[in-house]
C-alpha cells in the first residue's frame, strides 16, 4: 500500500489516479496542520459530550457516537468540506460540478466487551448498489475520511477495506448481517496518524473494526457525488443561520447552495458552468485542463 503526501490545488498525480484504480483508496498522510486537528477534533469531541448529555443527540449502545451533516452539526467543520490538500483528489476524479452528499462525525471510545461477530462490510451508496444495474457499477462518489485520533497501530477501531474490491459488485457473506462469519480474504485494517486522510471509492468494500484499545477513535467523513444526485444531509436551514456569512461560495455549493445559481434543475445538472463557483475557483487557478476529462464544461 503506498501512501502519498499531496500538495495544495494541484491535480492528483498519474501515479495516485493508476493507484486509485487499482486499489480504491489513497492514504495521504499529513493533510492537515497541528492547529486543523485541534478545531476539528475539539468540534467532534464536543458534539460527543453534547450528546451523551441528558436530551442530547443520543450515543450508541457501545457509547459510540454517529451523528449525520457534519457542517450543519459543528459549522466549525466548513474548511473541511474544500481543504486545498484534500479536496483536489476530488475535483481531480469528479470534476467541478459536485456537491457533499453524505457526511457525518464519528467517535468510538473503548469497547468493554467482546462484540459479535458480525457482517458490517459495505458499499456506500444505499440504493444505489440495488438500482444499478452495470457490473462493476459506476463510481458516482468518493469520500474523505479525515482522522482526527491516533490510529497508527490495528485495533483500534481501524477502518478496514478490501483493496481493490471496488470493482466487485457482491462479496460472498453471510444471509443476513447477524450471522457470524470471517472477514473477507485480503481484508486491511488502515493505519493512520491524527491529520491524515484516506480517499475512497464509494464502491470499496469497507467495514470499521471494533476498538478495544485504551484510544478514543474520532474521525469526520465527507462523501462527495455530482449535484444532479440527491442529497442526504440536512442543509437546507444552513443560509438562515449566522455562520453562513462566514462560509466561502465553493462551499455553499458543497453544501447544495450555489449562489451564483438560480437554484433550477439545469443549473444543478452542469448547464451553466460560469455560474458554479468550483467551476470559476479552478479556472481562476489554470486547473481546467483537458487532461482531465471531468473538468471541462
Amino acid at each position: 500500500m503506498t501512501q502519498v503526501e499531496a500538495p495544495a490545488w494541484a491535480p492528483m498525480t498519474a501515479d495516485e489516479r493508476a493507484q486509485f484504480d487499482r486499489d480504491g483508496f489513497l492514504v495521504v498522510r499529513g493533510v492537515l496542520s497541528e492547529s486543523e486537528i485541534e478545531i476539528a477534533r475539539n468540534a467532534v469531541l464536543g458534539a460527543f459530550e453534547r450528546a451523551g448529555q441528558p436530551g442530547g443527540h443520543g450515543l450508541g449502545s457501545t457509547g459510540a457516537l454517529h451523528q449525520l451533516s457534519a457542517v450543519t452539526s459543528l459549522p466549525e467543520l466548513a474548511f473541511l468540506l474544500d481543504h486545498p490538500v484534500a479536496f483536489r483528489y476530488i475535483w481531480s476524479l469528479l470534476g467541478w460540478n459536485v456537491h457533499v452528499y453524505h457526511s457525518h462525525i464519528d467517535v468510538h471510545p473503548q469497547i468493554h466487551e467482546k462484540q459479535k461477530e458480525w457482517w458490517h462490510w459495505h458499499q456506500d451508496g444505499g440504493r444505489q448498489n440495488r438500482e444499478i444495474e452495470t457490473d462493476p457499477r459506476p463510481t458516482l462518489s468518493v469520500k474523505l475520511a479525515y482522522w482526527l485520533s491516533d490510529v497508527s497501530e490495528t485495533g483500534r477501531g481501524n477502518f478496514t477495506v478490501l483493496p481493490g474490491s471496488h470493482k466487485t459488485n457482491w462479496l460472498p457473506g453471510p444471509p443476513s448481517r447477524g450471522v457470524p462469519w470471517p472477514q473477507p480474504e485480503g481484508a486491511l485494517q488502515i493505519t493512520a496518524n491524527p491529520g491524515d486522510l484516506v480517499v475512497f471509492d464509494r464502491r470499496l468494500w469497507h467495514a470499521r473494526s471494533d476498538n478495544y484499545s485504551e484510544v478514543t477513535r474520532v474521525g469526520a467523513f465527507f462523501g462527495y457525488t455530482f449535484r444532479w444526485i440527491a442529497g442526504r444531509d440536512e442543509v437546507a436551514d444552513l443560509p438562515n443561520t449566522p455562520e453562513w456569512a462566514g462560509f466561502n461560495d465553493v462551499q455553499k455549493q458543497l453544501l447544495g447552495h450555489c449562489p451564483q445559481g438560480d437554484g433550477s434543475g439545469d443549473h444543478a445538472w452542469g448547464h451553466y458552468p460560469e455560474t458554479t463557483p468550483l467551476y470559476g475557483a479552478l479556472k481562476e487557478r489554470g486547473l481546467l485542463d483537458s487532461s482531465i476529462p471531468a473538468l471541462i464544461p
